[in-house]
């Protein structure tokens, strides 16, 4: 399936801005749904109608889109764009799905999942329509990667379209009790094909379906690459993503965030401080980039344990009182 365009060059460059802004206000807690649903709706300057499992989470002149958004663990030090190729699964595309017989034949069952999976598209489709009836509904399913650093994001949007039944076969697969857990069954649907699982639907609980989905190649156009932390701008800067009242706060103090000024600072301050972890508060304003030498990010890193850039400006100016 071929990827789309989800920002234009401009929207892009804000999506950057506002999720290094929600980054900073996290101070490292999980990232939710809403997150990424409000810095997208920002960064496109329409209304946020907030995310939902009940609607489409973008309904807008003729745009409706769901999101879908899944942790990368276990990345040891690896980049996230690691995953670009490969093929990942998530574990929820709708629960609004029924199979009231597990006995019955596999490609039955999944003839019968996938009419119900291309009714709720079609309901939300005319949900879209509805709200724009003068425009032809452009429907897509969003993909959001996040690793739990905060750091890296990978985002690209596909066509939202129904599962052509006739393209795929089913299997049954019973997974055995093994301790205090119960035995499942799954209905596995494969790709006649490639012979690729695309589909896995659950039938214990809680019935839902789990789609397997191509991350794009790095090369790929519409592939969006977000680094919104500890950002390398070349072999000798490090771009720190903070909050504008922090980046404010240390501008008063120093004069300046100038690399040579802020490097001074970092030194400084690293040398006269002691233990000083407390976190920081929360506080709202478009996130400013401040470029720091590698040799400060790396003393910067490593003076306190942070959760992310904000928190480390957060001590620095600590530091600097």
């Amino acid at each position: 399936m071929a990827y789309l365009q989800a920002f234009t060059d401009t929207e892009k460059v804000f999506a950057k801005r506002w999720l290094a802004t929600q980054v900073a206000a996290m101070m490292g807690r999980k990232l939710e749904e809403g997150d990424w649903s409000r810095v997208y709706c920002l960064a496109k300057n329409i209304p946020d109608g907030g995310w939902s499992n009940l609607h489409i989470d973008v309904n807008y002149q003729g745009l409706g889109l769901e999101m879908k958004l899944l942790r990368i663990a276990g990345l040891r030090d690896r980049p996230l764009k690691s995953v670009c190729g490969t093929t990942l699964m998530h574990p929820a595309a709708t629960r609004s799905i029924r199979i009231d017989d597990t006995t019955r034949d596999a490609n039955d069952v999944m003839h019968d999942v996938f009419q119900q999976y291309a009714e709720l598209i079609e309901r939300r489709t005319q949900t879209v329509r509805d709200a724009a009836p003068h425009k032809t509904p452009d429907m897509r399913t969003g993909w959001l990667l996040w690793e739990d650093s905060l750091t890296e994001f990978l985002y690209f949007e596909e066509r939202m379209i129904p599962p052509n039944p006739e393209q795929y076969t089913a299997v049954w697969n019973v997974t055995p009790a093994k301790g205090a857990r119960k035995a499942s069954k799954s209905l596995w649907i494969y790709d006649r094909d490639t012979k690729q699982k695309r589909y896995s639907v659950t039938t214990s609980a809680g019935i839902k379906i789990q789609p397997y989905f191509d991350v794009p190649l790095p090369s790929d156009e519409n592939l969006c690459y977000f680094r919104v932390q500890s950002e390398p701008v070349n072999e000798e800067i490090v771009r720190m993503w903070v909050s504008a009242s922090t980046a404010q706060a240390l501008k008063s103090r120093l004069g300046s965030l100038d690399t040579a000024t802020m490097n001074e600072a970092i030194f400084r301050a690293i040398e006269q401080s002691e233990n000083n972890t407390q976190a920081p508060e929360v506080d709202e304003g478009l996130a400013v980039s401040i470029d720091i030498s590698k040799q400060a990010h790396v003393q910067l890193a490593e003076a306190w344990e942070t959760v992310s850039d904000e928190h480390r400006a957060q001590l620095l100016l600590k530091a600097l009182s």
